[in-house]
């Protein structure tokens, strides 16, 4: 009988639920549920709907009991930075905000007053972005005070989700890291600093890895869905599952996660908390086996993804990217700049972007994408630069996973960017990654160096020259 692993994948704009087997020495993946996620605009306040998706997470859940399915673990990873509050009956005190909203406008300023950047940044390594959880709280601490005071617990959201199946309370260390609250040296909870800054330390629930037994369902949920199941925590940042999946034991890889936005960079050792690593805007994100994600965070596909809603006409990412590849227009945006963070009307943002800064203006969809997409590739390579600069060291290969491998035509300008071979897939590495840590609990594999090495075995990869040749 197959042995079956679950992942529930959940991004910014849907959710999956994957299962995983072995069969002749490889991974196999089928997905048997699929569902929409987004944020709900609440009166004003961008929020997810917590109690829709954990709907969701249950009703994939049946899916494997109508199959015949019965995974003998799962594991939940999403998005980072956002979280929930609980009382002392385990409600959610006030909206489960969304890290795009602009409740945190200003609110590094209010951190500021208490600790500077450039300190915050030595004692973290997190990159400044005003929705990391510490400026979500100051956020709260300033306009409902309250909600700190009656908390008895903060999780985030995948760890929310995990509670629920379960009945226990974990905090994972890959997610946790994104808020900007975890010490590097430590790779625990920074309890001064949220002394600092006023924010209850008592609610934070101790660290754990990923890889730890939450527990089984409960029984609530065990007669809802039909069966019980082990749930184990997978590297929940859906980063820190992706970059598991990156095909390669080569540490001097370059990798970029590519989907809603993209993350780019390396796997090391050590934080580094300098203000050289500062000034270029890395982040030393946590990841499997206390490992860093020494990357930079950068728009990604959000701006096509966000386009692709706005125009009249119901295209596919495939005609989108084979249309744009037609273009020549010469215009390039600053991807990162933060009027693409979540405008009420993205072509029209990069329409103003090129007229602000005296560069033709797109007019199609085939030069809008055209340009968002050499913009990024733009980006890649900067960044690759900076990567090489701050490491001293030099890479010939990037390798994207996730949804973002499956464009082509960005693929080929990545490599004409950066000058760099690409390597591209797999695309469903964050549930690949999730996967793996759930085998390597269960012994199906004996170290991640062999995971790796399997999942490059698994899984087609396309590779490109550094003229952006596919061979």
């Amino acid at each position: 009988m197959d042995k079956y692993y679950l992942a529930v994948d959940i991004g910014a704009s849907s959710g999956r639920h994957i299962l995983a087997s072995m069969a002749g020495g490889k991974m196999q993946l089928e997905e048997i549920y699929r569902f929409p996620n987004g944020m709900d605009n609440k009166d004003g306040t961008l929020c997810w709907d917590a109690n829709r998706l954990f709907t969701e997470i249950k009703n994939g859940l049946k899916k494997c009991k109508e199959l015949g399915k019965i995974p003998v673990s799962m594991g939940i990873d999403t998005w980072g930075v956002d979280y929930v509050l609980l009382d002392k009956d385990d409600r959610i005190l006030g909206d489960t905000v969304g890290y795009r909203d602009d409740r945190t406008t200003g609110m590094d300023k209010k951190v500021y007053e208490t600790i500077s950047q450039d300190d915050l940044y030595a004692r973290t390594g997190i990159q400044k972005q005003i929705f990391n959880t510490i400026y979500q709280l100051m956020a709260v601490k300033e306009t409902h005070p309250e909600y700190l005071k009656q908390a008895e617990s903060i999780l985030m959201i995948p760890d929310y989700f995990h509670f629920l199946l379960t009945g226990v309370k974990k905090m994972e260390y890959t997610n946790a890291t994104t808020g900007q609250l975890i010490n590097p040296v430590t790779n625990d909870w920074d309890y001064e600093l949220m002394d600092m800054l006023g924010y209850p330390s008592r609610i934070f629930k101790p660290v754990s890895m990923p890889g730890t037994v939450v527990g089984n369902f409960t029984k609530a949920i065990q007669e809802e869905v039909g069966f019980d199941c082990k749930v184990v925590l997978p590297a929940t940042h859906d980063t820190g599952s992706a970059v598991l999946a990156v095909p390669t034991n080569n540490d001097n890889a370059i990798y970029i996660s590519s989907g809603t936005w993209s993350l780019m960079g390396i796997e090391r050792k050590e934080a580094d908390c300098s203000m050289e690593s500062m000034k270029a805007n890395f982040t030393n994100e946590g990841g499997y086996d206390h490992r860093f994600r020494y990357l930079k965070n950068i728009m990604g596909l959000w701006m096509i993804q966000s386009v692709k809603k706005e125009f009249e006409k119901d295209l596919s990412f495939a005609e989108i990217c084979e249309r744009a590849a037609k273009e020549t227009i010469p215009s390039i945006v600053d991807c990162n700049d933060d009027s693409f963070l979540a405008p009420k009307n993205m072509i029209q943002a990069v329409q103003d972007f090129c007229r602000k800064t005296d560069q033709q203006v797109p007019g199609t969809i085939a030069e809008i994408a055209a340009v968002i997409y050499n913009s990024l590739a733009k980006c890649y390579g900067d960044t690759v630069k900076e990567i090489e600069s701050i490491t001293g060291n030099t890479y010939d290969t990037i390798y994207v996973v996730g949804g973002g491998a499956n464009a082509g035509y960005l693929n080929e300008l990545t490599a004409k960017y950066t000058q760099k071979k690409v390597s591209a897939g797999p695309t469903e590495a964050t549930a690949i990654g999730n996967i793996t840590v759930q085998m390597l609990r269960d012994g199906v594999f004996a170290s991640l160096p062999e995971a790796r090495t399997c999942i490059g075995e698994s899984f087609d990869i396309k590779r490109y020259n550094e003229k952006g040749k596919q061979f």
